[in-house]
């Protein structure tokens, strides 16, 4: 059983998927820092100084000046900020995984189109019998073909 397992977990495809999902975990993080230590900042600046990470709701009718203040208060809260991070952290993440597919794409060689198939027998015109197709001449009946 160990050695179905170590074949199993050698072969190439279970290696490459291992490797991607190592090298997606850390461009997620990469992602992540970047919409919210350089995008989100000036969009919120633009918008008159407003943190999106700090835009919740608290569902005990209370305020609190930030949501790490309700948070340590115990309230239970909405976050409907750190949600709006999250769907621009996706959609740049989607935007570069269909950037590079489309690369990855472009720079493939296409697939070779299947060569048509040149049959290697003919029908005589005159007797209908079958003849190799590059015959010139019959050999049942010796008309020209």
């Amino acid at each position: 059983m160990f050695k179905e397992f170590k074949e199993f977990a050698m072969r190439g495809n279970v290696l490459d998927m291992a490797v991607g999902i190592i090298i997606g975990a850390a461009f997620g993080r990469i992602v992540a820092s970047m919409v919210d230590d350089i995008l989100m900042p000036p969009i919120g600046r633009l918008l008159g100084g407003v943190d999106f990470a700090n835009f919740f709701i608290s569902l005990n009718g209370e305020s609190y000046p930030s949501l790490a203040a309700a948070k340590a208060a115990g309230a239970a809260t909405i976050n409907y900020g750190v949600f709006v991070n999250a769907v621009i952290n996706f959609l740049i993440v989607a935007l570069a995984i269909f950037l590079l597919v489309k690369q990855v794409n472009r720079i493939q060689k296409p697939a070779p189109a299947p060569a048509a198939s040149v049959p290697a027998t003919k029908e005589c015109p005159q007797c209908i019998s079958t003849i190799p197709a590059k015959a010139t001449r019959c050999p049942q009946c010796t008309s020209q073909l």
